[in-house]
């Protein structure tokens, strides 16, 4: 699964760790975040982020 990073801050979202800070469970994949989901370092929208390869 791909990982996506935030423009803002540089936080990366692992799917295989998922964001527990939000009840999101590692597994995850970046696509089913709901989409007022928020970067967990500066809230930075989910649309902004960009794949990492």
């Amino acid at each position: 699964m791909k990982k996506y990073q935030c423009p803002t801050c540089g936080y990366i979202y692992n799917p295989d760790v998922g964001d527990p800070s939000a009840d999101i469970p590692p597994g995850t994949p970046f696509d089913d975040l709901p989409d007022d989901w928020v970067c967990p370092v500066c809230g930075t929208p989910k649309a902004e982020f960009a794949p990492v390869d």
